[in-house]
């Protein structure tokens, strides 16, 4: 199969990638990072979650986020919600866009959200119901879905089972993701061909862990078979509280690398990007965990002195 023309990133670092620091990260740097991650272009922005701010305080200004945030034209800001009670928040803070989050591991939805599999499905439902009912778009996450680090192995079909009822549900695209980083291009295409069988695959994304540096070589597994939508966050922010070691999603200065290298269009400002990775990494006090943030940055230290 022919590569995609375009893809579409979803930038989750202020979310998904903030949400695990363990220092306390200001609102007005999370408001300036989305700011500056719109200028570099990207048309989906993960904002923030709508979740108890006992089990995520870095979340616990989501309402402020939301507030204080410049929403332009033609992006989106979904928010992660787990329950009515977070929907509610969302839906009073203005979100247009909603995301629900489950998993392909039984052992992992026990542990991260402690409830089966099939009791988060049933209480999804009514979220995403009442969602729709509020002209609110919805997204689905599928979690472990090349490994947990429960149980080890997760079958592509436990994978399809989740992405199918959370697309049946009503999810418009159904997001999935080597939370632990331990896929392989081989097993990402077996993962993908089986849930492409149960969900169209142009209404799905893939959303990769860099742990073992497989991220990008998964994200172009993944572009072989036709998927057209990743996950990414600025710098490499981010990471699994529940899976030693574990890095974070793959950066998305990388994946845009990656993109501009095969001709494939993102409508992403490598340099802004670059620049907008550096700045958050500075503010969190660390180098950006982008190789190609690392190589843009130095080669453009070496310009500069020449």
């Amino acid at each position: 199969m022919a590569l995609p023309l375009q893809v579409k990133i979803v930038e989750v670092g202020p979310r998904d990638g903030l949400q695990n620091e363990k220092q306390a990260v200001a609102t007005d740097i999370k408001v300036e990072l989305i700011a500056r991650l719109g200028d570099a272009g990207l048309k989906a922005i993960e904002a923030t979650a709508f979740v108890a701010p006992k089990w995520v305080p870095q979340m616990a200004d989501n309402a402020v986020v939301m507030a204080r945030i410049e929403r332009r034209a033609g992006v989106a800001y979904p928010v992660l919600v787990p329950n009515e009670k977070g929907l509610d928040a969302a839906l009073a803070a203005g979100a247009r866009e909603i995301a629900v989050f489950g998993a392909a591991s039984e052992a992992f939805s026990q542990k991260n959200i402690n409830c089966s599999i099939a009791a988060s499905l049933a209480r999804f439902a009514p979220v995403v119901a009442k969602a729709q009912a509020a002209d609110v778009r919805v997204r689905g996450y599928v979690s472990c879905v090349l490994g947990c680090p429960y149980q080890g192995a997760v079958a592509p079909a436990a994978v399809a089972d989740v992405a199918a009822a959370l697309y049946d549900m009503g999810c418009y695209e159904v997001s999935l993701g080597d939370t632990i980083g331990t896929g392989t291009p081989a097993a990402t295409q077996a993962m993908l061909e089986a849930v492409a069988r149960r969900v169209p695959l142009q209404q799905l994304a893939g959303h990769y862990h860099d742990t073992y540096g497989m991220a990008i070589a998964n994200i172009y597994a993944s572009l072989e078979l036709g998927v057209a939508v990743f996950d990414a966050s600025i710098a490499g922010l981010g990471g699994c509280p529940y899976a030693a070691g574990a890095a974070g999603n793959v950066a998305t200065e990388d994946v845009a690398w990656l993109m501009r290298g095969l001709g494939i269009d993102t409508g992403l400002d490598l340099d802004r990007l670059v620049a907008a990775g550096a700045w958050i990494s500075a503010q969190l006090g660390r180098a950006p965990n982008s190789k190609v943030a690392r190589a843009w940055l130095a080669k453009q230290a070496q310009t500069a002195g020449a």
